[in-house]
């Protein structure tokens, strides 16, 4: 009895940590179901962020022109696309998402689904997109 407690802690530790999306994620492209890049997710000081780490069907030389600020014009492999996820509950929320094809950025939730990453992006209007990436 004594090695069940701490089996069933190790087993919940697993079960807890394999729900994690720090890794690295295939996009797809909404409409046309066709694989867009690679992006990875790692955290920094307990929050997560997520970068292009390879595009696939572009040019791997395209840069954001229509984004703003420090981004604007940078090579889209390497950008940081999520930034300051909080971890809540079972998902993470209260960061925000970029779309390089529009250089818009998203309010920004993400939880896992079956095995995929699931985001949604949301407008300030209240409109909002959920897409479904893929683990590597």
């Amino acid at each position: 009895m004594k090695h069940f407690i701490p089996c069933i802690f190790f087993l919940l530790t697993l079960q807890v940590s394999g729900q994690t999306p720090v890794g690295m994620w295939k996009s797809v492209d909404d409409n046309s179901g066709e694989p867009r890049s690679y992006v990875e997710i790692y955290e920094q000081e307990g929050l997560l962020f997520g970068k292009i780490t390879k595009l696939l069907g572009d040019d791997p030389n395209a840069k954001c022109d229509l984004c703003s600020g420090a981004k604007k014009n940078k090579p889209i492999v390497g950008l940081v696309i999520i930034e300051k996820m909080k971890p809540y509950k079972d998902y993470w929320k209260n960061g925000e998402i970029l779309d390089p094809e529009t250089g818009k950025e998203y309010a920004c939730e993400l939880w896992i689904e079956d095995g995929n990453l699931k985001i949604k992006g949301k407008h300030w209007t209240g409109l909002y997109r959920t897409q479904t990436w893929y683990p590597l």
